[in-house]
């Protein structure tokens, strides 16, 4: 076992239990059976994040035709989300996880050294989940939010046979 704080291709999906924009709880047991696109991310309303909201809204078809649900988990509340989903007209899910529980059960939530200051953040990062809940690939620091959702849905197509 290594000590990055993230699982790894082959390691079960930790659960998790988390309210969407409407405060409806989703949790990954929900996505059984399909494949599962988890990404995190900083913060909404945000340039890097909306790039990275839009982009995978837009291939959403094109993940949902290879059997795989979107879904984003941020701290922001689930009225912070809806405001998100209205202004840029998302279609992806988003998650509410103030308390971190996810974010650290996937390792999304550490150091970070900012304009020369480490402080504790949200790491973005993305986890391929495969129909039986086993993690298939991990992209664990996001360098740019652009292009990502579409190297994403790459490995999902290579790895569902699409």
């Amino acid at each position: 076992m290594s000590d990055e704080p993230w699982p790894k291709p082959g390691d079960p999906a930790p659960g998790f239990s988390l309210p969407d924009a409407a405060g409806k709880a989703h949790s990954l047991a929900d996505f059984r059976g399909r494949w599962l696109v988890l990404y995190f991310y900083p913060k909404d309303l945000t340039s890097g994040c909306t790039t990275e909201a839009v982009e995978f809204s837009t291939f959403l078809p094109r993940f949902a035709a290879l059997g795989a649900a979107v879904v984003g988990v941020s701290r922001d509340k689930p009225a912070t989300h809806a405001k998100f989903i209205d202004t840029h007209a998302l279609t992806v899910l988003l998650l509410s996880d103030p308390g971190l529980v996810a974010h650290n059960a996937y390792g999304a939530w550490r150091m970070k050294k900012m304009y020369g200051k480490e402080a504790m953040g949200t790491v973005r990062s993305t986890f391929l989940i495969d129909p039986e809940g086993v993690v298939r690939q991990v992209w664990p620091k996001v360098a740019k939010a652009a292009g990502h959702a579409e190297a994403v849905l790459s490995a999902l197509t290579s790895l569902a046979g699409g």
